[in-house]
């Protein structure tokens, strides 16, 4: 009994120390459980403090971003938009809430049509580019009256002369004949001669501007020379007077040549950069193409109204209205050609655009018509009045009376350039204004950029001059042989026709080289950062301010008589 009483005492000991043991060990565990809870306590805790210490930083790049993009709107708003006007004077507007700041999206930037805080220039908003409205409508209106008698009286005289081919007792019936016969036919060939002519100095000028300038200059003069000493050589009076006014011509183009040899090269640089957009459009020469076959065809009508004027009254003055209608109707034909081409070249240029060349030109038959109509009577005359003051210039020392006239012609040119010049087609094709404002914006632009001397001293037009004058002498020459071998008496009449059809055919087809050029030094005064110029312009100017080159710029009026 005792021993059995000795292992009961002693198991129930040890049941109590494993209880004991047990008890210490579940302390153990739930110590290290506290421990370890208080340890991610500690973690969230410090967790949520770094978690809300990036969203006050995301939400203050979210303010500044916000901040910047009202700054930066403040500044691009025009001083007059009333929303300037009205933040600027601390009036309060509605903020957005926290949630919205946080989802902010910046709303889109301003139209592109907005314009900045700027001195006003002439350069025109793209919008304008598009004008609808017809420009110089009286222009127009008298151009198209005058279409609408000139082609009834046409017309009309066709039906007497073919009236006076058929009444056999009719006095004019031996001449007309004589004129159909030994007359209209060198006309033809003299239109058709001038024709290819015309292509032939135009293709020649874009492949060999340098070359073609010198041969141009000289070759017009070897030409002219040439037609008038013919002339003399018929030993008639009318012949005789004919060739003086050849020869006096051909003496003042030997002695211009001379006056421009050292403005050849500049010219040259700026032909041949000027024309490099041509190739990018290879139908621009189609409104030429149009207009040298309108203007054969009516020419050929136009001939045959002059010998039915030999069967009306007062032959002489019907013949002289014809050739003044002529002389008009084939300016407006040149510069309807000159307006396509420019507006193709100008938004090029400027918009970097490749337009269409059918829709240019019928914007020019239409909407610039008008403008077209008017500069074709007045830019004539302003380049006619260039030469006589230049002229004038020369003497203005030597007689008192001609200074006094190169004096007028002074004062009378620096208006004139102002409201009319054939810079002007430049900005009627581009941005469809009216012929006086386009000649005063393109001016202003010009004196803006300090580019008069340069454009005083273009020889481009003189170019186009003296290829048609070129043109119109070797026609004489062809014209005026094959006469005075058929029919003598009639070599000074077809002579002078011959000449005035080889010119005006001639400069139909070279208003495109011209058009090329304006649209150079017009569209390089309005943008001279263009990416599509280069430093010609820029250098030449440079040369001028410092005096290391020479021009012969439009006499302008003596600064001894500005007061």
């Amino acid at each position: 009994m005792g021993a059995t009483e000795h292992v009961v005492g002693e198991s129930e000991e040890e049941r109590r120390e494993e209880e004991k043991e047990d008890e210490e060990e579940k302390e153990e565990v739930e110590e290290a459980d506290q421990e370890r809870e208080g340890e991610e306590e500690k973690l969230d805790l410090e967790k949520g403090v770094g978690e809300a210490v990036v969203e006050e930083k995301a939400l203050e790049r979210i303010e500044d971003q916000r901040d910047h993009f009202h700054v930066s709107m403040m500044q691009r708003l025009n001083p007059t938009n009333p929303l300037r006007i009205v933040i600027n004077g601390g009036t309060r507007v509605a903020t957005s809430s926290p949630s919205q700041s946080s989802r902010f999206q910046p709303p889109p930037p301003p139209h592109p049509r907005s314009q900045p805080r700027s001195t006003p220039t002439p350069q025109q908003s793209v919008t304008t580019l598009n004008s609808r409205r017809f420009t110089n409508k009286i222009s127009l209106l008298l151009f198209m009256l005058h279409m609408v008698v000139a082609v009834a009286l046409v017309c009309f005289l066709i039906f007497k002369g073919i009236q006076g081919l058929i009444e056999a007792s009719n006095p004019a019936k031996e001449k007309e004949e004589k004129i159909l016969k030994f007359l209209l036919p060198q006309i033809e060939v003299a239109s058709l001669l001038s024709i290819t002519l015309a292509f032939a100095w135009q293709k020649a000028l874009r492949e060999w501007p340098r070359f073609m300038v010198y041969f141009i200059i000289w070759f017009t003069f070897f030409m002219s020379l040439s037609a008038g000493i013919l002339l003399i050589c018929f030993q008639k009076p009318t012949t005789d007077g004919v060739g003086v006014c050849f020869i006096a011509f051909a003496i003042g183009n030997g002695l211009y040549a001379c006056w421009v040899s050292q403005r050849i090269d500049f010219c040259f640089k700026v032909l041949l950069k000027s024309l490099e957009p041509v190739s990018k459009f290879p139908d621009l020469n189609q409104p030429a193409y149009w207009m040298l076959g309108s203007g054969f065809l009516w020419m050929s009508l136009w001939i045959l109204a002059v010998v039915g004027a030999l069967n009306f009254y007062v032959p002489p003055f019907i013949i002289i209205a014809l050739v003044l209608s002529l002389a008009w109707t084939t300016e407006v034909m040149r510069n309807v050609v000159n307006i396509t081409v420019s507006r193709v070249i100008a938004l090029y240029y400027l918009r970097g655009m490749q337009s269409n060349t059918l829709v240019s030109f019928q914007r020019a038959l239409t909407r610039n018509l008008g403008s077209a109509c008017l500069g074709s009577l007045f830019v004539p005359a302003i380049e006619a009045l260039r030469i006589v003051a230049r002229g004038l210039n020369l003497l203005e020392g030597e007689d008192e009376f001609m200074f006094s006239c190169a004096h007028c012609c002074l004062n009378v040119m620096q208006s004139i350039f102002r409201h009319g010049n054939g810079w002007a087609y430049v900005q009627i094709a581009a941005y469809g204004k009216g012929f006086v404002r386009a000649s005063q914006d393109t001016w202003v632009l010009f004196e803006r950029e300090e580019m008069e001397p340069i454009v005083d001293s273009d020889m481009t037009s003189a170019i186009c001059f003296l290829t048609g004058v070129c043109s119109g002498s070797i026609c004489v020459i062809v014209v005026a042989a094959w006469t005075a071998r058929v029919h003598q008496p009639f070599t000074a009449s077809t002579s002078l026709l011959a000449f005035f059809v080889g010119y005006l055919m001639t400069r139909i087809a070279m208003a495109l080289p011209q058009a090329c050029v304006s649209c150079y030094y017009v569209c390089y005064a309005e943008n001279p950062e263009n990416r599509l110029f280069d430093k010609t312009i820029k250098d030449r100017l440079n040369l001028i301010k410092s005096g290391r080159d020479v021009v012969v710029p439009t006499p302008r009026v003596p600064r001894r008589f500005i007061r």
